[in-house]
């Protein structure tokens, strides 16, 4: 496979769908102690929140975003053609504690080993497979103005999962266009890196090809993103991409950051975003996810849009 440089440096956010928007604030900023950093609605259907998390600023490769559906029937499948789980990081000596919180708040873990790392093995309220995995090298701080100690905070995501049916198709895109080089193999598992590489970096492609194909709804990942400095960066992946044959739409402004979007032959939706301008972009990065934000093209309609979302309490405290 050849390698072509690129202005992607890593992860920039995973968002998946969500039922419940109350409990999904409870597990995730409550039990997971993630900065609640952005309370908004979907762009596309202003009925929906769309709940952001990650570290004290939102900084890309911390964040993971809900839709959240209330009430929606037809629950989705994890399978074949999507992001298969939340992989996040945190300090070697964390995982003990965080077995213990989880079942002491009812929650089955399990521990398993990948390439070498320690991972702790669970699902949130929906279903969702999430992971946390001990990590040594990872510089970030996490968020540690919640409950969790600093010192077992969740630092970021680690890795993106890819569950694919015939791989192959979907590392020649990640290894060429978008710039990955291979790190390992491990089975029917391999680790792909960009930029400086380490925690937050990683793609892992997992062959599947017996397994179901996915479908989307509550208790998937909708989509994952890769980050990019600046516009300048969005826009030469843009035309490399297109140039390659793949299918990729216009940059959209998503007010944090501006993305472009793809669908990789695998399956899974990928986006493309800015680092810029980031999430202290309409509210002071001390309140953030403190108050309701719109898009722009909803702001005129605020009042029935409040009317018509479910209150959201504060998030649950966790002994």
């Amino acid at each position: 496979m050849t390698t072509t440089s690129s202005p992607i440096t890593g992860i920039h956010h995973l968002t998946a769908i969500a039922s419940d928007p109350q409990a999904n604030v409870d597990f995730y900023a409550g039990l997971l102690g993630l900065r609640l950093v952005k309370k908004t609605v979907n762009f596309d259907d202003p009925s929906a929140y769309h709940l952001y998390y990650g570290d004290e600023t939102g900084s890309p490769g911390t964040i993971v975003t809900f839709f959240t559906w209330p009430g929606v029937g037809g629950r989705g499948r994890v399978g074949s053609g999507q992001v298969a789980r939340i992989t996040l990081s945190t300090a070697p000596e964390s995982l003990d504690f965080w077995t213990e919180r989880l079942r002491r708040h009812g929650v089955a873990v399990a521990r398993a080993m990948r390439f070498g790392e320690d991972v702790l093995e669970f699902a949130d309220p929906d279903g969702i497979p999430v992971e946390i995995v001990a990590v040594a090298n990872d510089q970030r701080v996490g968020w540690s103005g919640g409950a969790v100690p600093a010192a077992f905070a969740l630092r970021g995501l680690h890795t993106a999962e890819l569950a694919i049916a015939t791989p192959q198709i979907t590392e020649t895109l990640i290894t060429g266009d978008m710039g990955y080089r291979l790190v390992r193999r491990e089975g029917d598992r391999a680790r792909f890196e960009t930029g400086a590489g380490g925690s937050g970096t990683f793609i892992d492609v997992v062959a599947t090809p017996h397994a179901p194909r996915g479908l989307g709804g509550v208790g998937t990942i909708h989509h994952i993103a890769w980050r990019v400095p600046d516009d300048t960066g969005e826009l030469t992946l843009q035309a490399r991409l297109a140039a390659g044959g793949t299918l990729v739409s216009p940059v959209r402004d998503r007010s944090y950051f501006r993305s472009i979007y793809y669908r990789e032959r695998g399956g899974v939706l990928f986006e493309i975003a800015t680092d810029v301008p980031g999430f202290a972009h309409d509210e002071p990065a001390v309140s953030l996810g403190g108050a309701l934000k719109l898009p722009a093209q909803y702001e005129p309609a605020r009042a029935e849009i409040e009317k018509h979302l479910p209150p959201l309490r504060p998030a649950r405290t966790y002994a």
